[in-house]
């Protein structure tokens, strides 16, 4: 009998501790409709899960006494709960206030967190619009929203962005504040390490954000020797682990025989959810509208994240693309340098070869180390590299000059000429940074970073030589009127010439120091520093060579302010430099080392709130200028003297306006307009107030997105333009600098167009969408160029639908 009782003693405890391990229940809004897949979690735990589409959910194994059960959803007001031994956790009912807030992630992506690597750029523990710097954050949501697959096609949400180049469309070159080809990282890394900011090319399967931030950045980054740092960094942030489980898949289908498959998986690996992966990727082809131009590509995404415990979290991330595609010149002017005559060449003549490919394979790495001290300190470390080989094989054509010794051609025919280049390039970064938040000294608050870093970059451009099967230095002479031969004869072919090989070795470490002090409840001070040492050990680039190693330094500030007049409001204004080490061992004609570049910038602005924070108003002004830059000595032919000459004022005057947010709860807008005043000043080469090449005064944009009620609940309508305004061809110079200038003749001005993108969505469920859509719905022409060299046609109208599957 005695053994009877304990078993069922035993029996009993068992059963009770069951039901105590064992949560269950439904979250539902403040109208009682489910929210489907809302996230359910232990406070300061690693137990989660998340709701089915019906939003019912189980939590298993918890230790109820005394929990804190943690409930939230994009989009609602989260709510936290204490449970006890004693209560009933089975059937619990969660409620949902919707929130009419403003996301973190500013368009319209995940609420209640900031975004994703913001702090490997920023390095300090503030949201977006909290930083002093002007931030643009563009989520996944609003990327899979607008169907968007290439950076421009993201970016031109963000008041200023505009395509700088696309070289044939093989790359992505953007610009921002009239600098041309700010850098492009991915998760903090330089991918094409290229002084000139060539671009790159990426996809977006794998993305979670892309963060622009504007202006000099060298005070958290040290990216003073990049051309184009001054105006700015565009970083793509990759996905990373989920612990709760979900994903979807999506097929995309539309003109000219694109096809693209994605998927996307996530969720933990253990019971404990202490091991959660991600793997996301894409396979992708398509034609073109002109003929014999198509491509190919290949993307994987996978990451892991461990939490050893509460207070420590470990990423590994790896991401690898392989794109293939025929590079396209575009078409010719027909008119003279200073004459815009752009022949719209006919779809199915294409002045390349049929042969003519790009091909680009680039791998990133990443481990990541995120541990809190307390709940106001901690430590976060990464390391992150970058491996890019590119190879081409393409045809060039070009008109006749005295400087190829080639006659002059008849307007509308050009030499054709046949080439191969290649690039390895390599970077790394080392970052370790100790935060703290909302210190108190006294009666002052204090959010800071200390921070130091390692960079290496190292870069080959391989060099080739063509053989062709006559004494010509080209393959052959087109007319663009005529039709034009696409097959390579036979003869020609390519060949490694180590004699043409460049490139650069460079590495650098950094300490950044910066400080957000909270006077009052209204007033902010940002103080920080950053000191700069940079080794360069091999350079022999764009006949700028340099012997043996060469170190150099420099110690940027940055000083801010954020006052509040009205909560709701916010007042700031900012000084920061950015400097140019990499330079600094050019020497006048006597022998003279010049020194190290610098660039300064003022800004100044407001950010505000309305609408119950529904919607944001941000006002930017800028002005950043540089002087005492190291210019280059050449003659009217181009011919370099051997020696720099220290000048080059130039300055860079705007205004930024955007407007973001929700006008109603189903209506969302972002609109931005941007004025710039790019000049040359006292400058060597280049004619006073003359603009730099590709530099608009206007851009604007818009975008709103309308999600029907009443009945046509999963129906949405969303619809955008885009205007880019009239802007240089080339650069107006007094002598010969770059491919194509025409010494003391202006260049002529590429026309402004308006793009305009319709899109209609419906939801069957939570889980199945369709989109179908259209892109430069009314088939404006315009152009994109770099120089002489490329006049690439935007893309034309074309239309498309991508279905998605949700789970």
């Amino acid at each position: 009998m005695k053994k009877l009782l304990i078993a069922l003693t035993l029996c009993f405890i068992s059963i009770t501790a069951y039901a105590q391990s064992k949560i269950s229940g439904l979250v539902t809004d403040d109208t009682g409709a489910p929210i489907p897949y809302a996230n359910i979690y232990v406070k300061g735990g690693q137990k989660g899960t998340s709701a089915d589409n019906k939003g019912h959910f189980i939590l298993m194994d918890v230790n109820i006494d005394n929990t804190i059960l943690v409930v939230s959803a994009v989009g609602y007001k989260k709510t936290e709960r204490e449970l006890s031994s004693s209560a009933n956790v089975s059937n619990l009912s969660f409620t949902l206030d919707s929130d009419n807030q403003l996301e973190e992630v500013e368009l319209f992506g995940e609420r209640n967190r900031r975004a994703d690597k913001l702090e490997t750029l920023t390095r300090l523990p503030l949201a977006p619009n909290e930083q002093l710097q002007s931030i643009s954050i563009l989520s996944q949501k609003l990327i899979d929203q607008q169907n968007a697959l290439t950076l421009r096609d993201v970016t031109k949400n963000v008041a200023g962005v505009y395509t700088f180049a696309t070289y044939g469309n093989i790359r992505e070159s953007m610009s921002l504040r009239g600098y041309r080809g700010i850098p492009l990282l991915k998760n903090g890394v330089r991918i094409n390490s290229d002084f000139r900011g060539v671009g790159i090319v990426t996809d977006m399967a794998g993305v979670d954000n892309i963060q622009v931030l504007k202006g000099v950045s060298a005070i958290s980054q040290g990216l003073g020797g990049d051309l184009g740092s001054a105006g700015g960094v565009i970083n793509i942030v990759t996905k990373t682990p989920k612990f709760y489980s979900g994903g979807q898949v999506s097929l995309r289908a539309g003109s000219y025989g694109h096809v693209r498959p994605t998927f996307d998986f996530y969720g933990p690996l253990d019971e404990n959810n202490t091991i959660a992966y991600r793997v996301a990727g894409s396979y992708e082809r398509a034609d073109s509208y002109r003929n014999k131009v198509n491509s190919e590509r290949f993307y994987i995404n996978p990451s892991l994240a461990w939490k050893p415990n509460s207070k420590t979290t470990v990423y590994l991330e790896f991401d690898y693309m392989d794109d293939s595609l025929t590079p396209d010149q575009g078409t010719i002017n027909l008119g003279g340098y200073d004459t815009n005559n752009i022949y719209k060449l006919p779809n199915d003549n294409f002045i390349g070869f049929s042969s003519d490919r790009a091909s680009t394979e680039n791998s990133t790495y990443s481990v990541r180390f995120d541990r809190e001290i307390t709940d106001k300190l901690s430590i976060k470390a990464g390391y992150f590299t970058s491996d890019l080989s590119t190879y081409t094989e393409t045809s060039y054509a070009f008109q006749g000059s005295s400087r190829n010794g080639l006659p002059v051609l008849e307007a509308s025919q050009r030499y054709r000429e046949y080439y191969a280049s290649a690039r390895e390039d390599k970077n790394s970064v080392l970052q370790i940074d100790f935060v703290g938040k909302d210190l108190k000294t006294g009666a002052l608050s204090h959010t800071f970073q200390l921070g130091v870093d390692y960079r290496k970059s190292a870069f080959d451009n391989l060099g080739y030589s063509t053989a062709y099967p006559t004494d010509n230095p080209y393959v052959d002479v087109i007319d663009v009127l005529e039709t034009i031969p696409n097959d390579l004869p036979d003869g020609v072919s390519v060949s490694r010439n180590t004699g043409r090989d460049s490139g650069s070795r460079t590495k650098s470490y950094g300490f950044t120091a910066q400080d957000k002090i909270s006077l009052t409840h209204w007033a902010d001070v940002f103080l920080g520093v950053r000191y700069t040492s940079i080794e360069r050990t091999k350079g022999n680039f764009i006949g700028r060579s340099l012997t043996g190693a060469k170190r150099d330094n420099a110690i940027n500030p940055l000083f801010g302010f954020n006052v509040k007049p009205k909560e709701n409001i916010v007042v700031f204004g900012s000084y920061a430099s950015s400097s140019n080490p990499m330079t600094s061992f050019y020497t006048d004609i006597n022998g003279n080392e010049l020194g190290t570049e610098r660039w300064d910038q003022i800004e100044a602005g407001i950010k505000s709130n309305w609408m119950d924070d529904a919607l944001r108003f941000n006002v930017t002004f800028f002005n950043t200028f540089s002087k005492n830059l190291n210019l280059q000595a050449i003659d009217q032919n181009g011919t370099f003297l051997g020696y720099y000459l220290k000048g080059g004022e130039d300055t860079r005057t705007g205004v930024e306006v955007e407007l973001i947010g929700r006008v109603l709860n189903n209506l969302e807008i972002i609109a931005g307009y941007s004025y710039l005043d790019a000049k040359y000043k006292d400058h060597n080469s280049y004619y006073f107030n003359s603009s730099p090449l590709n530099t608009p005064k206007h851009t604007a944009n818009l975008w709103v997105n309308y999600a029907f009620t009443n009945g046509l609940d999963g129906l949405s309508i969303g619809a955008g333009a885009y205007y880019l305004g009239e802007r240089p061809h080339n650069v107006w110079s007094r002598n010969y600098t770059h491919t194509g200038v025409e010494p003391g003749v202006k260049p002529f001005d590429l026309e402004a167009y308006t793009t305009v993108n319709l899109q209609v969505s419906y939801k069957f469920n939570e889980s199945l969408s369709l989109d179908v859509f259209g892109n430069n719905i009314f088939d404006e022409l315009g152009y994109n160029a770099y120089r002489t060299v490329y006049l690439n046609r935007i893309q034309p109208a074309s239309f498309g639908s991508t279905l998605r599957y949700r789970f």
